[in-house]
């Protein structure tokens, strides 16, 4: 029986030729970057509060594409990844907080397979016992392991946790954790919908610009939004999967989200551009379209929004 292949919007291609592999890994040789310099942690962590917090909405940068959320008492997790190691490299700045000072997590939302966003050495090591929300084609990586508290989705799904409505949207890249697996699962963000607080968090996930994002702006009244900014060079490898600054920002004004705050950058050196070129064409672009600075949130490593 044929494996499912699952797609983008309009049928967009990520593949690449090895001919491409080639092309990139000569232009990486040829390149001089300057890693001493990593995006910073922050000073003040307030790990006891969030590890008693049941009331205080907050949203908290772990790096990457790693958030604790805390809404209502219920601990979420998006992408969780403690990873010192991905493929050849190691990690380039540590997790803002180390994951035995994390709370009990009851809710885990997946993205896409990629193992820059699923580790399951990561999941083993959480404490609580989380429902898991994956994209569709996902479920059985975790059932094998013994996770049998697991939702799977389709692009628009919607599922209820509480107070939360939850919806799987689409994303514009693809996934691949084996030789024979490529796009076996599917990949895309979560909206987060807290009709208590009147609260809305769009998780964007992992992609390339595509036209889904002025749809996602069109069904809801987002709040914050939590925005990929790094791994795009270069840009003619990575922009059908990688979003970059600019195309960011442009997306952010689509979604017409209130709070922007950048993730996908400075924890892993999965492109060639770094985390500090990442948020200098943010900070750049932001300011060339004279955007307020109030709608920008960027979180140091460990670093706490408190949402009101």
């Amino acid at each position: 029986m044929a494996k499912i292949r699952y797609e983008n919007y309009d049928n967009v291609s990520t593949t690449k030729s090895f001919g491409d592999m080639l092309r990139w890994s000569k232009e990486r040789r040829a390149k001089k970057k300057d890693l001493t310099v990593q995006i910073p942690q922050h000073d003040a962590k307030e790990i006891k509060r969030l590890y008693e917090n049941r009331s205080e909405p907050s949203i908290t940068w772990i790096g990457h594409s790693t958030f604790l959320i805390q809404l209502n008492g219920v601990n979420i997790l998006t992408d969780p990844v403690w990873a010192q190691r991905m493929g050849f490299q190691k990690r380039m700045t540590e997790p803002g907080i180390p994951i035995d000072e994390l709370p009990n997590i009851d809710v885990v939302f997946i993205s896409h397979g990629h193992y820059d966003h699923l580790d399951f050495g990561t999941i083993k090591k959480l404490k609580g016992n989380p429902v898991f929300y994956v994209p569709i084609g996902l479920k059985s990586a975790f059932t094998e392991r013994g996770y049998l508290n697991v939702t799977e989705a389709s692009w628009w799904d919607e599922f209820s946790f509480g107070s939360l409505n939850i919806i799987f949207v689409p994303a514009q890249h693809w996934t691949k954790r084996s030789l024979t697996d490529t796009n076996t699962s599917h990949w895309g963000g979560w909206v987060l919908v807290d009709r208590m607080l009147d609260q809305r968090i769009y998780f964007v996930g992992d992609t390339g610009y595509f036209r889904g994002f002025k749809e996602i702006g069109e069904k809801f009244d987002l709040d914050i939004v939590l925005m990929p900014i790094g791994a795009y060079e270069p840009e003619w490898f990575m922009k059908d999967s990688h979003i970059n600054p600019e195309d960011a920002i442009k997306a952010f004004l689509e979604l017409k989200g209130k709070t922007f705050i950048p993730m996908h950058y400075g924890a892993y050196r999965l492109a060639d551009d770094t985390g500090p070129e990442a948020l200098e064409r943010m900070y750049k672009e932001w300011d060339r379209l004279e955007l307020t600075r109030e709608a920008l949130t960027v979180l140091k490593l460990g670093e706490t929004l408190r949402l009101k």
